[in-house]
Order: structure tokens, then sequence, then C-alpha cells
């Protein structure tokens, strides 16, 4: 606003003592103070309010009108409340140095002023940023535009003092400011996901408020253009896909004006989220195209040509053939109305993120196609070589598990799951088949766990693990309850501990000396609480048999 404007407005009291050739300055903020020197505040553009409690006698004008003007501030305002009309030394000072100054009716409050200045320049900053938004919007709309919406949360940041994030549904960053400050940590991002999930769950509309420690955020959800005109589809089908605006600050007592600005950010942020969409249909055509040769028998060599064709697309600057992994997901609903497929796909387009990729969307080398309730990912893995602590290159099912589980388990609701299969990884078309296989019996593994995001990996389908999940339940019950029921009564009655001895006598390999000094015993209290063990049950823990069955009898309880 420029400061012309503040004379007009009879409600401010405000009076020219000096500068009228410069009432068309620009007023950027508001600032209040009594200090002597207050240049270490100031940025440029105040107008700042005094009560000259500073002012001791008439040479202290001089230095402290030098200090504002050195610091770029548009105009002085004085009160009259405490010394009655404004000092002539300060008016005097002031001519001197061409700054505007205004005295301030003892009957005005500074913060009448202030809130004045405050909704007046933020409004203005907003009419501006707003056209930017809109001329940014229009740009990406026909065409890629510079920054992508890095640009415009960036804006947010300058202009509104808003920081601003974009999400995945499982916390990924997608987007986020690019000036100097800190950025929202992972435990944060996950945490801020969940809320939103579980929000677009009920069916709220947004932005969802969220206080997490002392910060308060407010939650925009992102759909793409073509589902938002969809408003009659099952919240369903894109809650576990759509990206989220993650602002830090309460927009419970926004106003319209400014709720309208962050809803026309969503939508350019959505216009970047269809054209990486769309971006995406190569890939998956690609990964259809693999997939189908692999399920069909096709020649290895038919199979090894149709990577080389991949590869290029997935891996755009790296000549080496890759490992591939492959990495099985399935969405289900309770009531069996949605086709999980298509969210499935999303969802590991989301997710997958090649671990050793270092550009700004490295999912964007993820293949995923899907058939049915199924999707099905070729992930390309550049490194030929095992990692430097000889382990395998590539997704774990343990830590991608890690990384979308609560956010998802929130998405999910009470009548969804998510289970996850990952197959080891392999260099050739012979083992693409194989590799498959594995994934999609993995994630049988996985579906036949508790819980609402389950995965699992390669590693445990050569561990006895493999077959507990697929014992029945009255069978597992049954057999449980015959080996470590006795046990159970045995210590409820007595507050013995008879079965963590036994675990810890299992986990020790059955050595009476690790066992004892593990559970700080003598090895003749250990002696006698084995025997108490072997007595209830029927059971001899020197023999193999019996230490199997109580092993798995504890890992199934």
């Amino acid at each position: 606003m420029r400061l012309r404007a503040l004379l007009d407005t009879d409600a401010l009291g405000l009076r020219l003592l000096g500068g009228e050739d410069e009432l068309d300055r620009t007023v950027r903020g508001v600032m209040t103070t009594d200090l002597r020197d207050p240049s270490r505040y100031l940025s440029g553009g105040e107008l700042v309010l005094t009560g000259l409690a500073w002012r001791r006698d008439a040479a202290d004008s001089e230095p402290f009108v030098r200090l504002l003007v050195q610091a770029g501030v548009a105009a002085l305002a004085a009160g009259e409340a405490e010394l009655g009309d404004v000092p002539e030394d300060l008016v005097v000072a002031c001519a001197r140095h061409r700054l505007p100054l205004f005295a301030v009716h003892e009957s005005v409050a500074f913060a009448t002023i202030t809130e004045h200045v405050v909704r007046q320049v933020s409004g203005e900053r907003a009419g501006d940023l707003a056209a930017v938004v809109d001329r940014h919007r229009r740009m990406m709309t026909s065409g890629p535009a510079g920054g992508g919406p890095d640009v415009v949360l960036d804006l947010l940041g300058s202009d509104l003092d808003l920081r601003a994030w974009v999400l995945s549904p499982t916390g990924r960053m997608i987007a986020g400011p690019k000036v100097a400050g800190p950025g929202l940590p992972p435990d944060i991002c996950a945490k801020l996901a969940a809320e939103h999930l579980a929000a677009a769950r009920t069916g709220r509309r947004g932005p969802h408020r969220v206080t997490l420690g002392s910060s308060a955020y407010s939650l925009f959800p992102v759909r793409s253009s073509g589902r938002s005109s969809q408003a009659s589809r099952d919240v369903r089908e894109t809650v576990l896909s759509d990206w989220l605006l993650a602002v830090e600050a309460d927009a419970g007592d926004w106003p319209e004006e400014r709720l309208d600005l962050l809803q026309g950010v969503t939508q350019l942020i959505a216009v970047e989220r269809d054209r990486r969409d769309a971006a995406r249909t190569v890939r998956r055509r690609l990964a259809q195209e693999v997939l189908e040769l692999v399920q069909t028998g096709a020649a290895p060599a038919e199979i090894a040509a149709r990577l080389r064709v991949a590869a290029p697309v997935l891996l755009p600057g790296l000549g080496a053939a890759p490992h591939w992994q492959v990495v099985v997901a399935r969405v289900e609903w309770q009531d069996g109305e949605l086709d999980g497929g298509p969210t499935a796909q999303s969802l590991l387009e989301e997710i997958l993120v090649d671990p050793l990729a270092t550009g700004p969307e490295p999912s964007d080398r993820i293949a995923v196609a899907h058939t049915g309730d199924e999707a099905i990912a070729l992930v390309p893995l550049p490194a030929v070589s095992t990692e430097h602590d000889g382990s395998e290159p590539g997704i774990l099912a343990e830590a991608l598990l890690e990384s979308v589980r609560d956010p998802l388990s929130a998405g999910l609701d009470d009548d969804g799951r998510v289970t996850l299969g990952v197959s080891a990884s392999v260099h050739s078309a012979e083992g693409l088949r194989g590799a498959l296989e594995e994934a999609r019996h993995a994630r049988r593994v996985a579906a036949a766990r508790a819980g609402r995001v389950c995965a699992a990996g390669h590693q445990e389908l050569a561990s006895h693990v493999l077959l507990l999940p697929f014992v029945p339940d009255d069978v597992r019950r049954a057999f449980t309850a015959r080996l470590l029921d006795p046990l159970r009564d045995y210590d409820r009655r007595h507050r013995a501990e008879l079965i963590p001895t036994l675990e810890a006598f299992l986990d020790c390999d059955g050595s009476w000396t690790r066992c004892a000094t593990r559970l700080h015993l003598h090895v003749n209290t250990l002696r006698y609480r084995v025997g108490r063990i072997e007595q209830l049950t029927g059971r001899d823990l020197s023999r193999l048999e019996d230490k199997l069955d109580f092993f798995l009898a504890l890992r199934m309880s």
C-alpha cells in the first residue's frame, strides 16, 4: 500500500507533519518501537510507530532518524499521547533526511494502525501472488514451466510468509521451497500424510487442520483435473494416490480470498501431477509388454530384447544393463466392489523409489503394470555388484513396509488392506519369471499376516517363516495350547517365569551357562525351571524334535 492511502483513512487519526513529496512510497510492513537503535529489526519498507520513549533531549532525534533512513523505512509515525505535540527537533530531522513524518492522535491505538496496515499489505500481496499463480498455471497447462511447483512454493514463502510442501500419500517429499530454511523431517511428513488420509476417508472437505508439537499445519488435497470433476467416484479409488499440499499455518481464520488462492495453488500442482502421470504412460506400456512376455513363457531372447528397449527409458544416461527387481502389490476392500488394480498401480508408482537414483523424481524410473486387483512393478537397479556390507542392492521389504505402514493404514481405515511382495534382484531375462513368482509368493505370505499393511521379501521364503502363515488357525491354536497352556497356567498360579525361561533357553541354543547368565540365575535354578517345563509338558528339551516344537509354538502363539 502507499503512504498516501494512510492519510485517506480517517479512522487511523494520522496528521502529516512533513514529507508530502514522498507519499507515493510503498509500505511493506509495520513495526512499533521505542528502542534508541531499532535498525537490527528492520528490513526496509516499514511504517515505524513510536511513542518517543527513546527521546531524552533534542539531540536524540537526529541519530534516531538517520538510523531509520539507513534501514530503508518508508515513514515514521509518532504518538502524541506521551509528549503532546511531536517535538520540533524530530520534525526538522525528518525533513533533513526526507523521511515522511506523521503524528498519531492520542485517541488512536498503535494496534489499530498495525492491524490496518497488515490487512491491506497482505491483501495486496495475495492479489499479486494470485496473478502470478494464475499465469504460472496457464504456462504449465500449455507446456512445461521452469521450476515446476517449487517456484510457486517459493512465492508463498516470499510474498505471504507461508512455508508449504507437496507430499505423497505416504509422506514422501515431492516438492518444497528452494529458498533457505529447514525442511520437514521425514517423521513429520509421514504424520501429516496419515492425518490427511484419515481426514479424506471421513469425507471432510479440506483444508484439514493439524497440530504437531508446537506447529499448526493446514492440509489441502491435490486432485488431478481429470478426477476432480468426477465427484461421484468412490474416495477409495484415489485416497491412496492423491498428493497433498501441507502449509505451516492454521487456515481456520483465513479470509475467503486467501483460501481461494491456496486452492489455485493446488490446481497448479495438479497440472504438474497430470503431466507426470502422462509421462508414466510409456513406462506402464513397457511394463505391460514385458510382463505379458514373461507370463506367456516367451523365449528369454525375446524378453531380453524388450528389456534392452525399456532400459534407456527407465534409466536415461545409464548405459550399463541393470539388475531388476519385481514388486507385487494388491489393494483389497472389504466389500469387494472396487477393482484395486489401478489403485495399487498408482500406489507403487508413488512408493517405489530407486535407492540409487539422484534425480528430482526418481520414482519415474519405475515401470508398473496391473491386472485385476494386482499391480506388478519392474524396478531397475543400475548397480550390478553387492553393497559394501555384502547385502544385495535394491528394495528391502522391511524398509518398504516401515516407510508406508502408518500413513497407508490411516487411508485404509477399517475396510481395506495393502499387501506387498518383493523379489530378489535378477540380472537376466531368464530370471524374471522366477522373480515374478517369488514376489507373488512373498505377497501371499504377507497376506497371511495380521495388519492393514503387510510386506514380505524373498529372504523370508527360505525360512520356516514361509510355512507358519499357512497353518490353519484351528491347528495353530490346538498346537500352541497343547504345549504352552500348561506353562502359562503354572506361571499364573505361582507367579513363575517358565515361558520367558523357555524362550531364553531356546534362544541360547540350549546352553545352560549362557542362558543362566542372560537370566541372571544360578545354573541349578535354571535346571529346576527346565525340569518343571519338561514335567508339565511331557517333553524332553535335550531332544532336537522337542526343541523345534517349542520353538514353533512360541512363534505361532
